[in-house]
């Protein structure tokens, strides 16, 4: 595994990261409790040291596993990232940014973001039993909360950071715009994007903005929830509630197909999957500190960590570079 440090901090996190958004269950059409916990174990004991959740992932069932699955390892080799300011539970009071209607069951939940300081303080006091720990490396906001000045929320991080209850502060997709009005308060240490082949925005942006000002950038969705592992277009089959049914449609998806089967060579020629191959080529790209990746069971765990050991020459990212422009 390799590992890179954290902007200007003093945070050591694996390039694989362990994203644990699926293991939640919700939105993702369930998983099995045993299978998920594994998947963690897996990912510890094969060097992936850094484990990112949030308490919105399975309304607070996520974070719950990880700090189950946490149990008898050394916590100072482990680095917990999670997040605040996505509220389910009716604890705004009516307050925040209405985002969206979650669905559990056959429960319909809205979904506010909220951010105040109390709110966040709250949050993070509640993590922390969940995680089972009584510190967070890196406590990163979900989503910006238009209701609440981001001095404020940066304020509550910075109470946080004294009290040693968070050793980092970030943030989670902000603009560039919004990452420097958050430095004006605290010197936040990463912004937590979506990021993969088939979607590289940050890259102008962003990308410049972190090279010059030491900023980490921890990237979600890099196979985009599954797609870029190419079983969709081999037979793949997807519940009827999970969410990526309609997620897909975004894209056109037979130039996606055309790409994967243009790149598929590389990989079977070091014996590896297209999903290794992908994660790879994103932990390489300019200014990129962290690459989350999903997994559901220990197998797809251990891929993921193994995905690192990839050796791309010149010569093959031009070539997976040339391909993504025809997407």
């Amino acid at each position: 595994m390799e590992y890179r440090q954290l902007g200007k901090t003093d945070l050591t996190l694996s390039t694989i990261a362990y994203g644990a958004f699926a293991i939640g269950g919700s939105m993702w059409g369930g998983n099995e409790k045993k299978d998920s916990i594994d998947s963690v174990k897996a990912s510890i004991d094969h060097g992936v040291t850094t484990l990112d959740t949030a308490p919105f992932y399975g309304f607070g069932l996520s974070e719950e596993m990880i700090g189950e699955a946490i149990q008898g390892y050394d916590r100072t080799n482990i680095q917990l990232l999670t997040k605040f300011g996505l509220i389910w539970d009716g604890s705004n009071q009516g307050k925040g940014e209405f985002f969206f209607n979650a669905e559990e069951g056959n429960k319909t939940i809205p979904v506010y973001k909220y951010s105040s300081k109390t709110s966040v303080i709250r949050e993070v006091e509640n993590s922390l039993k969940r995680l089972r720990t009584d510190y967070i490396d890196l406590l990163q906001i979900h989503w910006p909360d238009s209701t609440t000045a981001i001095s404020e929320t940066m304020e509550a991080l910075d109470i946080l950071l004294q009290q040693g209850k968070i050793r980092a502060a970030g943030v989670s997709n902000y603009g560039v715009e919004q990452v420097a009005e958050a430095r004006r308060t605290i010197d936040i240490a990463s912004n937590q994007v979506g990021y993969s082949m088939l979607n590289r925005g940050i890259e102008q942006h962003l990308v410049p903005y972190a090279q010059m000002n030491d900023l980490g950038i921890l990237v979600y969705s890099p196979m985009e929830r599954g797609l870029l592992t190419g079983k969709y277009f081999n037979k793949g089959r997807l519940k009827e509630d999970d969410h990526r049914n309609g997620y897909f449609q975004q894209f056109d998806l037979s130039k996606v197909k055309a790409f994967l089967d243009t790149i598929s060579p590389i990989a079977e020629n070091k014996g590896v999957t297209l999903s290794q191959l992908v994660l790879r080529w994103t932990s390489l790209q300019p200014a990129i500190t962290v690459v989350l990746a999903g997994a559901r069971n220990a197998d797809q765990a251990i891929a993921n960590a193994q995905a690192i050991d990839i050796v791309l020459t010149t010569e093959e990212m031009a070539l997976i570079n040339l391909a993504l422009t025809k997407i």
